[in-house]
Parts: structure tokens; sequence; C-alpha cells
């Protein structure tokens, strides 16, 4: 067999995220140059040595533009994704973009439009598609064993360790709610598990802000989505729990109920319990934010990306990373979350948060002018 071209990968974003994918990209044979760009140059710098990369910049746009690039990773902060990813397209690069592809509705839309009329393959970062409970459980749905989808309820807690970290870098805090930044994540296990069959029709939603109001943001998000078809879905999370609140970060419950069956996933991570004279501190340790977080006890696995062990990361995150290393170098079929899917779920998060603003129930699908009109009125 003939040997394959080594692609050439650019990172944009050094950071948690960045660097967990980047180390991984260093270990994958059909990997042969890596680029970084962030705009702190100390973090860059330190994991281009750590990972022996080939080239650092501050200029995402001088990495993206480089000869070397045949795929780019955006794992920059939550609000920042557009301007990379639109610069990827110009140069019609493959991406893996962290979600979402935008925090407003008509820059994603143009994201996922560009992306489109170039006819890139650009997937989206929901990691936990890769767990095995979850790809077990979406075969089984797909097969037909629990019949037509009638009813399902999702809950997602969480610290508040999480959105005290999200909020750090910036005052325009509008559209970082829990359900735009956490709660995608178990929205969009929920779409993808229910399938093409989940058309939602119309959202009603509650929200409250008694403790995080203060940062610019919620506390939690509750809704109720109609489908198409009839069927209900309670998408709820509450990412305002106290911080010394054992999970390190995502507690979910999901259960499907169907014509011919039920599926019921507790996905609270309470069966490995650590209790320990040692603080087990926030799970997300970027280098400039300092929590002080005395946790004595944690529900271990519950970090989404994975878990170290002998200095390295294995879990979701690895196997979603690695897994479109190969998409990109030999067009491996995987499960990741397309650019239309990252769209749609920022659409439906961001509709919950103008159902619940205006206290009544919202029509779907909605146009992304309509939508930001009425957030930002």
């Amino acid at each position: 067999m003939a040997s394959k071209k080594e692609l050439g990968l650019a990172v944009v974003g050094c950071g948690v995220v960045g660097r967990m994918r980047s180390t991984l990209a260093k270990d994958f044979p059909g990997i042969g140059w890596i680029g970084l760009s962030d705009m702190n140059e100390k973090v860059g710098n330190r994991l281009k040595e750590d990972i022996q990369a080939d080239f650092f910049t501050t200029d995402f746009r001088e990495l993206i533009a480089r000869p070397e690039v045949d795929a780019v990773i955006i794992a920059t902060s939550t609000w920042a994704h557009v301007e990379p990813a639109l610069a990827a397209v110009e140069f019609g690069h493959s991406m893996l973009i962290e979600k979402p592809l935008a925090t407003d509705a008509r820059e994603s839309a143009e994201v996922l439009a560009a992306i489109e009329s170039a006819g890139l393959d650009a997937v989206v970062g929901y990691t936990q598609r890769f767990r095995r409970r979850f790809l077990t459980v979406k075969e089984r749905v797909d097969n037909g064993q629990i019949g037509d989808i009638t009813a399902a309820v999702t809950r997602a807690f969480m610290n508040r360790m999480a959105p005290t970290g999200e909020t750090r870098l910036t005052r325009d805090r509008r559209y970082l709610t829990p359900m735009v930044v956490s709660g995608t994540h178990s929205l969009d296990m929920c779409m993808w598990i229910m399938g093409d069959g989940a058309k939602p029709v119309s959202i009603f939603a509650r929200s409250t802000d008694k403790v995080l109001g203060s940062m610019g943001t919620k506390d939690a998000t509750f809704g109720v989505f109609t489908m198409e078809n009839g069927a209900i879905w309670s998408m709820n999370i509450c990412w305002a729990l106290p911080k010394e609140w054992p999970g390190a970060v995502y507690g979910l419950e999901i259960g499907i109920v169907g014509t011919k069956g039920v599926i019921d996933i507790e996905d609270t991570h309470r069966d490995v319990v650590l209790a320990s004279e040692f603080s087990q501190g926030p799970a997300y340790k970027p280098d400039d934010f300092v929590m002080e977080a005395q946790r004595n006890v944690d529900f271990l696995t519950s970090f989404p990306p994975g878990d170290i062990y002998d200095g390295e990361l294995w879990g979701p995150m690895r196997e979603e990373t690695n897994s479109w290393f190969q998409r990109i170098y030999s067009g491996k079929r995987t499960p990741h979350a397309t650019a239309a899917e990252g769209h749609r779920n920022l659409m439906l998060t961001m509709a919950m948060d103008l159902s619940a603003k205006r206290g009544t129930e919202l029509k779907l699908p909605i146009d992304p002018e309509e939508l930001m009109a009425g957030l930002d009125g």
C-alpha cells in the first residue's frame, strides 16, 4: 500500500483543551508538522517546548496561512471561535472547532454557511459522544429497540467553578449562559441519541440568577421542548451548585421513553468516590486562573475530557481527537458532531434563553436575526 502524505496541523489556542489535543497530535503517526498559536506568548511557547512543535506565533492568521497546514483545531476561548474558523475556511482546511461555532447566532450561521459553501469537513467538539455508554445507547436507539420516542428528560448538575472560570476573561457575558456554554453538551447528547425524528417546534423555558447574577450569568435554565411528532423533552441545567460539590465538572441524568421500551442513564459519577485530606481543587486549571476550592470529596471520572494516568490523558477527548485524526487522514466515518449540528445546538440553547427572558413559549425554528434581536432587546 502506498504511504500517505503526513498532515500539517495548526492548533489555535494553547490553553487546557488546546494542550490536550496538541499533545495527542504529537503521537499520531499521520501528523508530520504541528504549528501553534495563542495570544499568550508564554503559554504558547511552553506548549511548543513540551511537545516539540514546529512553529509558534501569537497571530493565528499567520499560522493558518502557513503552507504546511492541512487541518486546524480551534481551541480558543468560547467567544473567540469565529475569526479563526473563517480564516481556516479561506484556506480550505478541515477543522475541529470547540463548541460553540459562535456565541452569536448570526455569526454561527455565517460560519456554517462559509463551511458548507466551501464544501469543507468541519466538526464541533462534543466530546461526550465518544464515551462507551453513550455510543451503545445511540446504537440501541438507532436499531429501534425502544421504538418511537415519546418523552425524554435531561438533568445536568455542575458546581460554580465552571461559570467562574468561563466568565473571567470577558466583560460581555450576555450569551455566556449555562445553556450556551455547558448545557449544550447534554442537549447535543440527547438530540444525537433521539436522531433525525427529534425536530423541536417549540420551547418554553425559565431561568434564575440568584447566585451568579453578579457575574452576569444565570444559575439555571429549565425548559420543555415539544417535537414535531408530539414527543416532549425536558432539558434542565444548573451550574450554580456550591464549589465544594464533589462533581469535578458534570453530573448528568437522561431518561428516554419510547413506544417499545425505555433507556435510563445515570451519569452522575457517584460510583467512584474519593474522600481525602487533600483538596481536589478545580478540574480546569488554566495558568491565569486561581480559584480556592476546598473540595475534599470528589466524584472521580466526572471531568469530561477524561483522566490522567502516567502523565497522559485517557478517556473521551483522547478518543475524539484521535478519531478526528483518522477522519482527516484516511476518511474514516466517525460520530463527531457536524458543523450543522453545532449550529443547531446553539440555536436551541439560545432559544431556551430567549423563551426564559420573555416568559413565553417560543415557536421553532427561529431565524438567527430574530433570535438575537430578542436577546439583545
